[in-house]
């Protein structure tokens, strides 16, 4: 009997992802405002129609709001769920339909 690594590595995250949808994996940065308007870069490391993960160095309060700009679907008002050493857990106020999502999700991969 055989195993694919990436089988097993996918079958532990879900096992131990809370998470009712799952994310897709990105590399990509963009522009947030934040509670005081003022601009902030992330660095978004996975996506979903319902939210985001993100590498920020704003230290944001969970509560925060935020304003997310995003290719194809523009500026999405979400909240901050967590924050934990330089990340943090956004959740959309609205989820992105999913004829938009995958088109964002097509120019978040695209290879300059």
């Amino acid at each position: 009997m055989s195993y694919e690594f990436s089988s097993i590595v996918r079958d532990i995250a879900a096992d131990t992802d809370q998470r009712a949808m799952t994310r897709d994996a990105v590399h990509y940065r963009a522009r947030a405002f934040g509670p005081d308007a003022e601009p902030h870069t992330l660095l978004i490391v996975n996506i979903s129609p319902h939210g985001l993960m993100a590498r920020c160095e704003h230290e944001f309060a969970e509560g925060d709001r935020l304003r997310v700009m995003l290719p194809v679907v523009g500026a999405l008002p979400a909240e901050i769920r967590w924050s934990l050493g330089g990340r943090i857990g956004v959740s959309f106020d609205s989820a992105v339909d999913l004829a938009s999502y995958y088109e964002l999700l097509a120019q978040m991969l695209k290879v300059g």
